[in-house]
């Protein structure tokens, strides 16, 4: 007995069979025509935009005429100093302050203050030499401490002071030497 999968042909249903076979080519042809339709409205598309890019974009020459114009009838900005912008920088700035912050800041950055700043900052309290002196007073001050603790004397309290000194003075030392190997300014 044949299963279900398996029917008897029959002259009916070889009919049957040879309409559907005919309506499929019919349907990819639909689906064909479709695709081509949707693909000339992109291109349609497309050639709308470019048209329109091309009516609405402005040759280098009518934008340099244009600046030439705007330029010519507008008057320049006025230059401001370097002076001036910092002013009005630090009038911003000072306003979100609080009352003693605002009196610190016009302290600190007086310009005596400033450039007295900037020389110690270039000269003495260079940065190696600072750190130089701090370790070097660790150091010193340790061992000084070890052997007076050991020895059973009692320290001045000077000694970090004059550890700090010493390490600083070697700081600036390296500072020289290397400003003179390298060649750079310090």
């Amino acid at each position: 007995m044949p299963g279900p999968e398996h029917t008897p042909r029959s002259p009916e249903r070889n009919n049957e069979q040879l309409r559907d076979t005919e309506k499929v080519p019919e349907f990819l042809d639909r689906k064909a025509e479709k695709a081509l339709e949707s693909h000339e409205e992109v291109e349609n598309n497309i050639e709308k935009a470019r048209t329109e890019a091309q009516q609405e974009a402005i040759s280098g020459d009518e934008v340099s005429s244009g600046e030439k114009k705007a330029k010519g009838s507008d008057s320049p900005p006025p230059r401001v100093s370097r002076k001036e912008s910092y002013i009005h920088t630090m009038k911003v700035v000072r306003s979100e302050m609080s009352a003693p912050a605002r009196a610190f800041s016009k302290v600190i950055h007086n310009p005596v203050v400033e450039r007295t700043s900037e020389a110690v900052g270039n000269t003495i309290a260079r940065p190696n030499a600072i750190l130089s002196g701090s370790l070097f007073a660790g150091f010193a001050v340790l061992t000084l401490y070890l052997v007076a603790r050991h020895y059973g004397f009692a320290l001045q309290g000077s000694e970090t002071i004059i550890a700090f000194v010493l390490g600083w003075a070697v700081g600036i030392m390296f500072d020289l030497l290397r400003g003179m190997i390298t060649g750079k300014r310090l």
